[in-house]
């Protein structure tokens, strides 16, 4: 039996997708208004610019969608909608273009590619953005994707459009940044310490860390029981990270992790040592004060009221 290969074809690759805060904030507005505490998801238009196969997403809109839970064939988008909003925002920011859709997802649809089709009418090549509004592990919660035709080697097969992943990033304007800043301070809690706001930054930073290991090791060993075909692609990325870890198994590093892990001992030791005999000092001057204040209120003449007379 022979082997079908393939070949990808993009009229013009598109090499990372930016996506700046105001759009996440949107989206996750138009979800809380639509679809929370359901299982729909919602899409909307991004705006934008391209240059250079650098998708930045700057602006969204949301769109009315409805499709059927159990027929994904069945689905429906307002063009008229769509585009009434599209020509209100371009006599507002004229820079501004359509760059592609976005969908809460939180994962691909089977419909995605006949609603992608829809966006080629008005940009060449859409992306599409998927956000996860309720993420459950730590890291970007945004995927991009934009459609290629696959070309089948074999002329018994027809071309078909696919999705290709493509990295994304969140980036602020400095205006944006303010913005994003003074919003963070509202949400928050003062009653937390920065010690406490650090160390479980900390523990989520480890954990996201330890789902992508797993998420790693899985792929991996998929690949070995033959169940997902070998990418050689992700093999150099991984080898490249293999690469950059250090090695630990020698004499003189084990030394430099140790004295560094006693010496930070030391000082949170000391801190707790200093604190402890600082708050028994207030204590013990606290005690001092109260007596002296109990001694005053004792030598204090006490007035006798005078007899009245008949």
């Amino acid at each position: 039996m022979d082997v079908v290969k393939s070949q990808q074809i993009a009229a013009r690759p598109i090499e990372k997708v930016i996506v700046h805060p105001l759009v996440l904030l949107s989206i996750v507005d138009h979800y809380n208004r639509v679809a929370r505490d359901t299982k729909k998801r919602v899409i909307g238009v991004l705006l934008g610019s391209s240059f250079k196969g650098t998708v930045d997403v700057t602006n969204t809109y949301a769109v009315p969608f409805e499709e059927d839970d159990k027929d994904p064939s069945i689905w429906f988008l307002d063009h008229n909608f769509h585009e009434a909003m599209y020509s209100m925002f371009k006599r507002i920011n004229a820079k501004e273009h359509v760059v592609g859709w976005y969908s809460t997802g939180p994962k691909l649809r089977e419909n995605d590619l006949n609603v992608h089709a829809l966006f080629n009418d008005y940009v060449t090549n859409p992306v599409l953005v998927i956000i996860d509004v309720q993420p459950k592990e730590l890291g970007i919660p945004t995927k991009a994707y934009y459609a290629v035709e696959e070309v089948k080697e074999n002329a018994t097969q027809k071309s078909q459009k696919v999705f290709v992943h493509v990295p994304s990033e969140i980036t602020a304007h400095e205006v944006e940044e303010i913005g994003v800043e003074h919003l963070l301070r509202d949400v928050k809690d003062t009653t937390i310490s920065t010690l406490a706001t650090e160390v479980s930054g900390k523990l989520a930073a480890l954990r996201g860390l330890d789902s992508r290991l797993r998420e790693i090791r899985s792929y991996l060993d998929l690949v070995i029981d033959g169940k997902v075909p070998l990418n050689h692609e992700i093999l150099y990325h991984l080898q490249d990270v293999f690469n950059l870890l250090p090695n630990l198994n020698v004499a003189e590093l084990i030394k430099a992790f140790s004295v560094k892990t006693n010496d930070m001992m030391l000082v949170i030791y000391l801190s707790s040592l200093i604190r402890s005999v600082i708050a028994l000092h207030n204590l013990i001057n606290n005690k001092m004060l109260n007596k002296e204040h109990e001694k005053a209120e004792d030598s204090k003449p006490v007035a006798v009221p005078a007899a009245s007379g008949n």
